[in-house]
């Protein structure tokens, strides 16, 4: 691949983490009281991981067990974000001497 190309991939990825970024910033300040806000946001972390997996650590080229690994670690932070939004009391019970 082109250099050029390759530079039009990576400043089209950087442009749409901005763009959500900027999105999730939004919905956070105007809708901050809704109870599905939680599931948004874990979809736009989501989101987030797998551009930079794809366009920025290149996943996409890594042998297979290493492109699951690192889809499994890109999906930690939304699971842990959705569950402590929606069971956190339960979640800090449990981890409680």
């Amino acid at each position: 691949m082109p250099a050029k190309d390759h530079f039009a991939l990576l400043t089209g990825a950087w442009l749409a983490l901005i763009a959500l970024t900027l999105a999730s910033l939004g919905l956070g300040e105007w809708f901050r009281e809704l109870s599905w806000l939680p599931l948004v946001v874990a979809a736009i972390m989501w989101i987030k991981g797998a551009v930079v997996a794809r366009y920025f650590i290149e996943s996409h080229v890594a042998h297979p067990f290493i492109a699951r690994v690192l889809q499994v670690f890109i999906a930690l932070a939304p699971i842990a974000l959705v569950i402590t939004a929606f069971f956190g009391n339960t979640v800090a019970r449990w981890a409680t001497l």
